[in-house]
């Protein structure tokens, strides 16, 4: 496994990052302890979850998530041994009416209410990441491109949000701070206004990122290097389309795209034909499709850690492999012919 360092911090991340938002709902609390020991032994020390998961959200599951991580850092011992990651959700009136009752804002009352139920959930008195899961401004993110003001929009200040995470610091429940499905203005704001006034300063952004949506690239990608603000990638498979499982039109049993199809981010026409494209790339080099993905945005050098996500041990297994992974130069040529091809047909 190889490692990276956090930020400014003084923590060092391995660059596969395991991701949980399947349990609860794809998978048993026997199967998620089972990956957590097999990411755990192969060195995978970063975990990321959140109090909205299991996905999809659901008042029967939300939590259940944090649930089984608590229950496994308990039984084995093992928190000293891991870097643990959970996001507070943000405005959520819309859809997630079964989280404080559809009030979430990144407020005091908000951000302190699900930092203590995700810290009783974890078992855990501290986090050594804790994350905005969404701005609490109306922006353009979950796949949106293009920005539409919004005059009548009033957002929690980040000065705000940033005075909450500092005293959440001060207490000890929370070790560092970051973004997720953030643009460059937002991350910029945060960390200005952090140096301001002396606040937490954003460790990193947990943004999409893969071979079907490199948009990170266009602004963010040199936010996080010169900020020192490093990319969690999440959905680095696109919800598992670059493996080509779907291709074709097939629907494996039990994948999450043939369980929930209106998650359909990642399957309309170009991101099917550039997923064709890849995946004969890679079966033309002797590379798994899935593996090839992954290592491409291993060695991005904007990025701190990937999260990779599964629902077998056997997947989880291949996915972890992906470290140790070579890209040749004409490897990579051909993916960015591709991209020229197909720019990011999935954002």
């Amino acid at each position: 496994m190889e490692y990276r360092r956090l930020g400014q911090t003084d923590i060092d991340v391995s660059v596969i990052c395991l991701g949980t938002m399947t349990w609860g709902q794809q998978n048993t609390e026997a199967e998620a302890h089972e990956q957590l020991d097999y990411a755990l032994e192969a060195g995978v020390n970063f975990i990321d979850t959140a109090e909205l998961y299991a996905v999809p959200p659901s008042g029967e599951t939300q939590g259940r998530t944090e649930e089984y991580i608590g229950t496994w850092l308990k039984q084995r011992g093992t928190r000293n041994r891991v870097v643990l990651a959970s996001k507070v959700v943000g405005p959520s009136e819309d859809w997630l009416p079964h989280i404080r009752g559809g009030k979430a804002r990144l407020d005091r009352k908000n951000i302190e209410a699900a930092l203590d139920a995700s810290l009783r959930r974890l078992q855990t008195d501290y986090l050594d990441l804790y994350q905005l899961h969404w701005p609490d401004r109306k922006t353009n993110f979950f796949g949106r491109l293009g920005y539409e003001h919004d005059p009548n929009d009033r957002p929690v200040p980040i000065e705000e949000t940033l005075t909450v995470l500092d005293d959440l610091v001060k207490a000890g429940k929370v070790r560092h701070i970051g973004l997720s499905n953030e643009t460059p203005w937002g991350v910029m704001s945060f960390i200005e206004t952090a140096e301001r006034l002396g606040l937490p300063r954003v460790v990193s952004v947990q943004n999409p990122y893969s071979l079907l949506n490199r948009t990170y690239e266009i602004g963010l990608a040199e936010v996080s290097i010169r900020e020192q603000a490093g990319l969690l990638a999440y959905s680095p498979l696109a919800f598992g389309v670059l493996s080509g499982k779907y291709l074709d039109g097939a629907q494996p049993a039990g994948a999450r795209l043939t369980l929930f199809p209106d998650y359909t981010r990642y399957s309309g026409p170009n991101a099917v034909a550039a997923t064709e494209r890849y995946v004969e790339l890679a079966q033309d080099h002797g590379l798994d499709p899935a593996q090839m993905a992954l290592a491409y945005v291993n060695t991005r050098p904007f990025v701190t850690s990937t999260i990779v996500g599964a629902t077998s041990l056997e997947q989880l297994k291949a996915n972890i492999a992906s470290i140790d992974v070579t890209l040749s130069d004409g490897v990579l040529a051909d993916i960015e012919h591709i991209h020229e091809l197909y720019p990011n047909p999935a954002p």
